[in-house]
């Protein structure tokens, strides 16, 4: 009955955010984000998707006095590199380097409609994005999506990370496994093609923020919304309706065992995302295990796995509270002491 609550209480959120309380800056900025700041220089790295050139968006931050390391930070599927802005300034304090993509399909960077879009080819062109910058190691920090991009990436190029630091990562069960059964692209873009600010806000304030919303989430919801907002809205929902099926077709969870760097998992205790559960039947939604659940089960199948709580936090705790959460943070990607 909790999670059938809970998307009663999304529908209570939606009808409490009127149109009259959208903000101008939610209006149209740009498919890929052209009117929307970041806090560091952006930059691009050309790829070829399905035979045409796209551009990875990225940042690439110097630390203030560099310890020689690198961290590399993986946003989630309802987030950008901006939304790390606070993580990042941190880092750099602490003598971190620190790259920040935007993944093709997202935020800054291209949205080609033909790409088959898979955590493979996205941790692919991660690591390309790295070595093309010179930074041939780095901790690999991932939250939501981003979690699950981090675990493949992991998986794939294990020398390529120092430590693997997940954030309320996705994916760790495998939602079929739960019964949620597929939905295919046009039923999938169907809704995706729904979402503005109204209903993006409601759904972070159910999911994520567990009932309490601040003025600053607000940035991050006008950020979202832009995109849907001008000509490029179809390709917008498209490539999101194309990345919520990745993440069910692509599931990572039965891999756990292979993730061998050290690794921290962070998890917020009031996060209460379960992949799919707002499409599922109202007989299984009940049963379907937000990431706090899942949290103790996966970290004990991975090699070498801490799992931290931040209690009375949700889904993002780097946006809700990083002044308890960066300390986490910086300890999850400290050097080990060398045997």
């Amino acid at each position: 009955m909790r999670n059938v609550k809970l998307l009663s209480a999304v529908a209570a959120a939606m009808a409490l955010i009127g149109a009259a309380d959208v903000p101008p800056m939610a209006r149209d900025l740009g498919a890929n984000l052209e009117r929307f700041d970041y806090p560091w220089p952006v930059q691009t790295m050309t790829v070829d998707i399905v035979g045409q050139p796209a551009r990875m968006a990225f940042m690439d931050v110097a630390a203030d006095r560099p310890n020689g390391r690198a961290v590399v930070l993986l946003h989630g599927k309802n987030f950008c590199g901006a939304t790390w802005e606070s993580s990042v300034r941190s880092l750099t304090r602490a003598g971190y380097r620190v790259l920040i993509p935007d993944q093709i399909g997202f935020c800054k960077s291209s949205k080609p409609r033909a790409a088959q879009y898979s955590f493979a080819m996205m941790a692919t062109l991660t690591r390309k994005l790295m070595e093309s910058r010179g930074i041939a190691r780095a901790s690999i920090v991932g939250h939501s999506m981003g979690g699950m991009l981090a675990m493949r990436f992991a998986i794939m190029f294990p020398d390529s990370v120092d430590r693997l630091v997940l954030v309320n990562p996705l994916g760790l069960k495998d939602s079929s496994e739960e019964g949620l059964g597929y939905a295919d692209i046009d039923t999938l873009w169907a809704g995706e093609r729904k979402a503005d600010f109204a209903s993006i806000k409601a759904y972070q304030l159910t999911n994520y923020y567990h009932g309490s919303w601040k003025p600053s989430y607000d940035r991050w919801v006008w950020m979202l919304a832009g995109m849907y907002q001008g000509t490029g809205r179809d390709t917008v929902a498209l490539v999101q309706a194309k990345a919520s099926e990745m993440i069910y077709t692509q599931p990572v969870a039965h891999e756990l065992e292979r993730i061998t760097p050290p690794t921290t998992l962070i998890v917020g205790t009031l996060d209460r995302t379960a992949f799919g559960r707002q499409r599922a039947p109202a007989s299984l939604q009940q049963f379907m295990e937000a990431i706090p659940h899942a949290a103790p089960a996966a970290a004990r199948r991975m090699k070498s796995a801490v799992l931290v709580r931040l209690d009375g936090l949700g889904h993002s705790p780097q946006i809700e509270a990083p002044e308890r959460f960066e300390p986490v943070l910086l300890n999850a990607v400290r050097p080990l002491p060398r045997r």
